[in-house]
């Protein structure tokens, strides 16, 4: 359960990172309040799932689950650039990201 709560934890981080593009500099009002609602709801997902995770694992899928999905929403909304590099370097988080599941056992 865990582990579930973190990745839907970093789905929401996903989602207030990209909440401030179209926030304008919370600048929008009802941009601001829906980032600010997930940011709420990612912070909350994070400290359940540490609560029986260990922090630096956690805290690094978290992360990686936020970068990854950020970067890739940026290609696929705002047009930032797609290169092979940089889906490269995408890859190598998500590697990350299972490596640090599979030797955390699953926890």
């Amino acid at each position: 359960m865990s582990w579930t709560l973190l990745v839907v934890a970093g789905l929401f981080e996903i989602a207030w990172a990209i909440g401030l593009q179209y926030s304008d500099g919370l600048t929008k009002p009802v941009p601001t309040a829906a980032t600010a609602v997930a940011l709420v709801i990612s912070m909350v997902l994070l400290a359940k799932a540490v609560q029986n995770l260990p922090i630096g694992t956690a805290y690094a899928v978290w992360t990686g689950i936020g970068a990854v999905g950020t970067a890739t929403l940026g290609v696929v909304l705002f047009d930032e650039p797609a290169s092979l590099a940089r889906m490269g370097f995408i890859a190598v988080i998500v590697c990350g990201i299972v490596g640090l599941h599979s030797v955390s056992g699953g926890a």
